[in-house]
């Protein structure tokens, strides 16, 4: 099956920490022997992903398969955005509270790629083969580099966010707009289209729980906040804390 869609040898071969030896060991010998190359350039070994704190399983009720996640209202760039906002040879906890924060970092991504867009004065994001061999990668170098280092997508990721807090303030946004998407692509994250917002019904509940909650913080009563906080969650509401109020948004 390598031979045929990946000719005598390619890049990189992935697998679990679990797999290196004797597995991969015996599979580096085996296809030497069969095909005479090189086989895989590149050994790349994933540590074991935690969920919610502890081993995966259905027992737990912590097992997720992405259809699972979709049903909750998720989207596939989210839950990719999750998995990648830590070092692959790092232990990860995955849980819901990320994904929600997934859903904020990609939503500021998108507010920021318009930003440019519409400095630079260009519509239609570039493709991937648009982009291929893109030598000036403006602010974003420094995330590119992350991604060179080991594949340090955490650190990428930190780069990339501090060059969209400047670079729409220089002058050559069509540099920086290309490079962000250049980033993008590099982490196969494919931004959605900004939606109008609707007003959204909030019931009489959730918004009594909410004032009960600002009331409890004007009177610092911080147990009490947190814990009205995490009912609104359950309930399926984000609230929100302004200079001079409040807000929630459904998830």
């Amino acid at each position: 099956m390598i031979r045929e869609y990946l000719g005598e040898s390619f890049d990189l071969h992935s697998g679990g920490e679990d797999l290196v030896f004797p597995h991969h060991e015996n599979e580096i010998a085996q296809s030497k022997c069969s095909c005479g190359g090189d086989f895989a350039r590149h050994w790349f070994h994933t540590t074991h992903l935690l969920v919610d704190g502890s081993k995966m399983s259905k027992s737990k009720g912590n097992f997720y398969e992405l259809a699972d996640l979709i049903a909750k209202g998720h989207t596939a760039t989210e839950v990719r955005y999750a998995l990648i906002g830590a070092h692959y040879r790092k232990q990860m906890n995955f849980t819901l509270d990320g994904l929600h924060a997934a859903r904020e970092a990609i939503g500021k991504l998108q507010k920021a790629e318009r930003a440019l867009a519409e400095k630079a004065g260009v519509g239609e994001a570039p493709s991937y083969e648009d982009l291929i061999g893109l030598e000036d990668k403006g602010l974003f170098e420094n995330a590119w580099l992350g991604l060179n280092e080991d594949l340090n997508t955490q650190r990428a990721i930190g780069a990339m966010f501090g060059a969209l807090k400047r670079a729409q303030n220089e002058d050559d946004a069509l540099v920086q707009w290309k490079a962000l998407h250049f980033m993008l692509h590099a982490f196969g994250i494919v931004l959605p289209e900004i939606k109008q917002e609707e007003a959204v019904d909030v019931p009489a509940e959730v918004q009594q729980l909410a004032e009960q909650r600002w009331q409890a913080r004007a009177d610092k009563e911080w147990a009490k906040s947190d814990e009205l906080r995490d009912q609104l969650k359950d309930m399926g509401w984000i609230v929100k804390d302004g200079k001079d109020g409040w807000s929630v948004d459904p998830f």
